[in-house]
């Protein structure tokens, strides 16, 4: 089964990075299965992802693999502890949602129906340094109530009950992120 686990990792790990939403070392996608979390390995490329690059923790934060987690492991473990209905995580680098971040306070605006309908609001968490305790508990904080964030100037988070369901809310928040740059400052 972890076979399944892992193809679904990298599949929407080099589909993330395919349609823009993260480059070069940057973002990180983990699966909840039966009380394992599955997670890129630390300086793994999204788009060039292995087998051998899939870390594995327990819900106790400890590595169960011979490979370390992403350096943002705390996000996803803090997450999954507060929320009992997420089985996937994906945090990733979009350009625009980071601008955005960078321009807005408190939440980015939705424009869509559908982002409406499957986002509600999205988050902006104030910027805490990457990989830290810190961030982990601000982000988990602010995904309580919503199934999707922006970190200010590092980029977004995204749950879902499966890795589909998590990587299209990452798709809405960029484009919400896209549109919205786009109405303020297209010409």
């Amino acid at each position: 089964m972890s076979f399944l686990v892992k193809s679904q990792l990298l599949k929407y790990s080099r589909l993330a990075h395919e349609r823009g939403l993260t480059a070069a070392f940057g973002g990180n996608l983990s699966i909840l299965f039966r009380d394992k979390i599955f997670i890129k390995a630390t300086g793994a490329v999204m788009d060039d992802l292995s087998f051998s690059q899939v870390a594995v923790m327990d819900l106790e934060g400890k590595q169960l693999s011979a490979i370390r987690p992403s350096s943002e492991w705390r996000l996803h473990f803090y997450i999954y502890k507060e929320r009992e209905d997420v089985r996937a995580i994906a945090h990733l680098h979009p350009p625009y949602a980071i601008a955005a971040s960078a321009l807005l306070k408190g939440e980015l605006p939705i424009i869509t129906p559908e982002a409406e309908i499957y986002l509600k609001k999205i988050p902006i968490v104030p910027f805490k340094p990457a990989g830290t305790e810190e961030l982990a508990l601000e982000v988990t904080k602010h995904l309580k109530d919503y199934d999707a964030a922006i970190m200010e100037k590092h980029g977004i988070v995204t749950v879902g009950k499966s890795l589909r369901e998590t990587f299209y809310k990452a798709e809405l928040v960029e484009e919400s992120a896209k549109l919205w740059y786009l109405s303020k400052f297209k010409k």
